[in-house]
Order: structure tokens, then sequence, then C-alpha cells
């Protein structure tokens, strides 16, 4: 049989000159219909631009098709050459025939429209919907993408959301299309490992109902395990191996294959936490957090008044000493952001009491975002990026400041001529390197990391982690490490506070808690880590339903009641 896509010996360049910039060299697979092909590599291997030349989008960045061939098998039996194709015709195949979801949902959604406009403009261009039958639409996608309030989210706008929430919204956009070839970029980066297992089911039924092909790109092999029938590594814009997954996760030929391979974080159940993470007797908290309560108006129509509130945070309490990390996990929307903002002043808070440390430095308290690409000014060089925050602190742009600029981006990683470039001319991995090296430059007492490393190939991922715990031990800094992926969790963290729509349910030391989960969101989470080593693991729809965080005006939840689990392990109890 024909293959739906074939991708012959394919060559991208970028710049005046695309010959003599390749960033794709020479790239060829096929890919029978139903099948799906992970394509994994580090930043800047050209995995994205070669999923981007399928549907020709790399011509809007800049960058040319210089040789080679792509042909797509249509819906109508009709082949098109991609390459060769006008941009009428890629029009009419992009959406109905490739559809994609991309790795930064806030530079893919306008912000000045409403999600569900957004979504029910996709109903209405690729299945003729209109009217009512569009927005109902809408809805029902995004209840099958999981999101709770779903006919309440369809009139707020991205900046409203989380970063899973909006990466949910573009993949209920795609739902629409029904296509026939999904590209998908990094799609499951910004969420946690429950609803990441929810999305690569879907992605699974609508593979088997349509018949659908993937493209997938991931820096998550253990993700890869749980759907992949191809992979193809890449390195330097070179597919260096390629092959049936068993295969090449067996018995990997390339050097490079297996350094990947060997920089993949594996969840161990709680066995693997850090040895150092013993609280020292009498230590001061340099955050505390007591029964924190943040809310926010929900409101019918452009002119009413507050009929209710979102309970974005409902009575979470916890402290953090000097040289400790603790670790939130909890669904997209669970109020981990949240909470993380709140320490920062970042929003009001309704009530509680918050406590910061004030020593060492002007600013103690510094936080890493979760979007790279929206915290950094397009405008300013990388000099002037890291800068800005000394230079706010009433600190001089001298030698001295510039010395631990370079310090600090290698030490994350990057090379002293990186102060001369812009955000733009660096890959998503790298610009949160810069972001981590921004959130340094201080000295702070707490850095709060708000999925500091889920941009991050595996391999810059151990790196930064790394970095991380030896800037802690040097110079005892406090962690709040805000993350979805459990491997990286258990790696990182001394304590683990597990947060369940807007509630703290359980909290612990770390080794206590990913052993024996105590409540029954926490063992969802566990259960739902891919690995390597679950190579047969099925993703499957979970029925049960996230609860409402809309409340009505002037209610209030009763009390939470808890129970001992451990020396320094507390759970929630559960109400029927």
């Amino acid at each position: 049989m024909m293959p739906l896509l074939s991708v012959k010996d394919l060559h991208v360049g970028f710049g005046r000159d695309p010959k003599a910039n390749e960033v794709v060299k020479g790239v060829s697979f096929d890919l029978a219909a139903g099948e799906t092909l992970a394509i994994v590599g580090e930043s800047g291997s050209g995995k994205s631009v070669t999923a981007l030349s399928i549907n020709r989008l790399v011509d809007f960045g800049g960058g040319r098709i210089t040789s080679g061939a792509i042909t797509l098998q249509r819906g109508d039996g009709t082949v098109l050459d991609v390459t060769k194709a006008d941009e009428s015709a890629l029009v009419r195949v992009r959406g109905s025939d490739i559809g994609m979801i991309f790795q930064e949902p806030m530079t893919s959604l306008n912000p000045v429209h409403t999600v569900g406009a957004q979504i029910e403009e996709a109903f209405k261009l690729n299945r003729g919907l209109t009217g009512s039958a569009a927005t109902r639409a809408a809805k029902e996608a995004l209840e099958r993408v999981r999101i709770p309030d779903a006919a309440q989210r369809l009139k707020y706008y991205p900046h409203q959301l989380s970063g899973g929430m909006r990466q949910r919204v573009m993949i209920a956009m795609v739902i629409a299309s029904n296509p026939r070839l999904l590209i998908a970029d990094e799609p499951t980066t910004a969420l946690d490992v429950t609803v990441q297992a929810q999305i690569m089911a879907l992605l699974a039924e609508l593979r088997n109902e349509l018949g659908m092909s993937m493209v997938f790109i991931t820096h998550d092999i253990g993700l890869v395990a749980g759907i992949a029938d191809q992979i193809m590594v890449m390195q330097n814009g070179v597919a260096v191996e390629q092959g049936a997954l068993n295969a090449v996760l067996d018995n990997p030929q390339h050097d490079y294959t297996r350094h990947l391979l060997k920089a993949v974080p594996h969840f161990n159940g709680g066995r693997a936490v850090r040895s150092d993470g013993s609280r020292a007797a009498g230590a001061a908290p340099v955050v505390t957090v007591d029964n924190l309560v943040v809310r926010f108006p929900a409101a019918k129509g452009l002119f009413a008044r507050a009929a209710g509130a979102v309970h974005a945070v409902d009575g979470v309490s916890f402290d953090l000493v000097p040289g400790e990390t603790l670790a939130i996990v909890g669904e997209s929307g669970s109020g981990k952001s949240t909470t993380a903002r709140a320490i920062l002043g970042l929003v009001s808070t309704t009530r509680g009491r918050i406590d910061r440390a004030s020593g060492r430095s002007p600013r103690p308290v510094q936080m890493v975002f979760q979007d790279p690409f929206a915290s950094l000014n397009p405008r300013l060089n990388v000099e002037s990026l890291l800068a800005e925050p000394a230079i706010a602190a009433g600190q001089r742009r001298d030698a001295k400041l510039r010395e631990r600029m370079t310090f600090l981006l290698t030490r994350v990683g990057l090379p002293e001529d990186a102060l001369v470039r812009y955000p733009h001319q660096f890959s998503g991995g790298q610009r949160q390197r810069l972001c981590i090296a921004r959130a340094l430059m201080l000295n702070p007492e707490v850095v709060v990391l708000d999925e500091a490393v889920s941009a991050l190939d595996v391999s810059v991922q151990a790196r930064v982690l790394d970095l991380l715990i030896d800037l802690q031990r040097e110079f005892g800094l406090a962690y709040l490490f805000i993350s979805h992926d459990m491997a990286v969790v258990e790696r990182i963290a001394h304590r683990i506070a597990v947060m369940y729509a807007g509630q703290l349910v359980e909290i612990g030391d770390a080794a206590s808690v990913l052993s024996d989960p105590q409540h029954s969101y926490t063992k969802r989470l566990i259960a739902a880590v891919p690995a390597i080593e679950r190579r047969k693991q099925v993703f499957t729809v979970d029925a049960t339903q996230v609860p409402s965080l809309v409340r009505p005006k002037g209610y209030e939840p009763p009390p939470p009641q808890w129970r001992e689990a451990g020396p320094d392990h507390r759970v929630r109890l559960e109400t029927a």
C-alpha cells in the first residue's frame, strides 16, 4: 500500500542562503495510515523544523525546503507533492488533511478572542457548523479534553487559563478538524501526568476511529514507549537512527541514542529520592503559608455583578526551610501556579498569611515561569535581560555583573556569545535556561520554579537539575518546585505537596508520599506516570470529573479533616 505520508531526502535551510544554512539534512521516512512516528532529539536537533516542513508552515518562519520530496495521500485519493504545492492548495490541506498541535499554546492562540470563539471558528471552517451548534460542539470538545466548567471556560481569554489548559484548548481545536494526519509538537509538555494520560488516550481514540496517522515530537522517551510504532532519533539535523520502537529502545545502535536513553529520568516509586532531605532541627522557615485562600469573581454578562467566585486556592498551608525543595504537584488548574504567584505577590490573596524571608538578597524570592517565550522581552538581548533584575535592585551594570552573567550562562549550558543574541534566536528549551539564569542573578533565598524544566530535552534537563541541586547545596537555597513530571519530582524533591481542585490533599516526605500514596488522587497521579519500562501501557480515558471551582456567592467549604500517615506524612480525609 502507498504510505499516507512519504518524506524523501528532505533538506531545509534558513536565511538568505538556505543551502548554506541547513538545519535538516537528508531526512527520509514513510508513514502508513493509522501509524505513529515519534521524532525525538535535543533542542535544536531539527525535529520541529522537520514537522513544520510537512505542511509548509516552515515557510512562514524564514525556512525553505531546498531539496527533497514530501508526498501526501489526501482524503479524496489524490496525491499532493507538498514541496511543489502553491499556497491555495496548502490552505485546503492544513486543518482538513493535516492538523497540528504546537509546543507553545500562548503563541498559537489569539489573545483578543475568547477560547470559545476560537474553537467555534475551527468547527465552522472544518465542519460547517454555525450558531448554537458550533457553541455546543465547542463545549463538548472542551469536556472531551477534561476541562472543568466547560461552558464557563468558553468565555475565558487565553491569559485567564493555565498553561496546561491552554494546551488542551489547542487539542480541542484539532479535534474539530478530524485530520488524516496529526503533527503533535510536544503536545503534553505543559500537562500533568493524569491529564497527559487523558490526552494520549484521546489521541489514541482518534487514531483508532479515523485511521489517523501521527507524527509525535517529544523529548519524553517514556511517553514514546506507550504510543509510537516507529521512532526516529535526530541530532544536528540528521536522522541518526530510526526503526521499529522496540528495536530502537531495546537495542540502540547509535551512541547518541544510547546517550538519550541513559539521560531519561526513571520513576522508581519513591526509591530514588534525595538522601540529603532531613530538616535541620529548629530551622526557621524562609516561607510560611498559613490557610491561604485566593478567589476570583465569577460574573455573568459584561456588566453583571459577581454571581459567585472561582475558588482557585482554598485553605493551603505549608512552610519551606533553607536548603529544602518542596514540590507541588497536581492537575493543570489545581491551584499550583496561583499558590506560587500569591507567594510572590503577583495575585491578591483573599485571606491567609504569607511570611517571606528577608535576608541576604534585596529580592529574596525569584521565579522561573512556565512559558519562557512570554516571560522574555523580545526586544532585549540576553545581556539586558539578565541585567534587568540586578539594575532593578540598585546594582551597577559593570564588569562584575557581566562576570556573573557569563558564569550563570555556562552553568545552564549556554555559550558566552549568547549575551548578544535575542530570545527568538533560541529554541524553547534554551529560552527556559535563560529564565533560570535570570532568576539566579540576585542570589535569592527562595526560587519558585514553575514547570522550569518541562520544556527541556532529557539530557539538558538532567544537567539543569544537577545545577539546581548544586546551587541549593552551595547557597542554602529553598525551592518551591512546581511540576507535572513525577520522575523529575522524585529526583529533586525533599517533600511533596499534592493539590487537587484548589486544595491540598496530601503532603509529606517525598519517599513516603511516592512509595505509599494515601489519597485517591495521589494514587491516580502515580499510576499515570509513563516510563520506558511500561512498554505495554494503554492510556485510557478516566471518567472521574474534576469538581467545579466555581462556587456560589458566600459559599465556604467545610474545614478540612486530616490524618497522620507517617512521621512527616499527612493526608486529607475524603468526603463521600
